[in-house]
């Protein structure tokens, strides 16, 4: 970890159908981000929290509401998440990106950490706890270098690859280095 700038960038929108506004929605008396950014606090393995949020309209509650909690954000394109991680992560000279979405409340902070230190050890381009499902939903956490996220960002052509942040790095193990972490006991699903 010694000198590498890691930085966590959690996925937010208003725009969701099935429970619109959930990332502002309280959950016990606070907005469901502000639970989740507490949580990310307590990583022993972040440098950075920002979330990364669209430049549409519906989105300014959450841009307004970061600039009132006085967390960092960084706005970009609603369909094309995978420019918004890359524009965020250049701003902020990131060489690791956590990527955890602001609807996941019961984000476990060991859980990114432990992702975060198999993708270390591992030295791999991408490693994450989703890919061999073994964790309940929600504990979600995905480690990737600024290295492959240009290069996806450069490369992904389709559409499902520009919406989907990590698709092009896990769908193409032969191009990059892929980590996985599985639950033990007490968290396997």
């Amino acid at each position: 970890m010694a000198g590498k700038k890691i930085g966590c960038i959690v996925q937010a929108r208003m725009g969701s159908t099935r429970l619109p506004g959930k990332a502002i929605a309280k959950i016990a008396g606070k907005p469901m981000l502000g639970i989740v950014i507490e949580r990310l606090a307590l990583c022993k393995n972040l440098n950075q929290i920002i979330v990364a949020t669209s430049v549409s309209g519906n989105d300014d509650k959450i841009a307004n509401y970061c600039k009132r909690q006085g967390i960092e954000f960084c706005r970009g394109p609603e369909e094309n998440v995978l420019k918004r991680y890359y524009d965020c992560a250049k701003a902020h000279g990131l060489d690791v990106v956590v990527r955890v979405t602001g609807d996941c409340p019961l984000i476990d902070p060991e859980t990114v950490d432990k992702t975060v230190e198999t993708f270390l050890k591992g030295n791999f381009d991408y490693a994450s706890n989703i890919a061999l499902r073994s964790f309940p939903r929600g504990l979600d956490a995905e480690v990737f270098s600024f290295k492959a996220l240009e290069k996806a960002f450069k490369e992904a052509e389709s559409d499902f690859d520009k919406e989907h942040v990590t698709h092009y790095i896990y769908a193409k193990p032969k191009k990059f280095k892929i980590g996985h972490v599985k639950a033990g006991k007490k968290l396997f699903r």
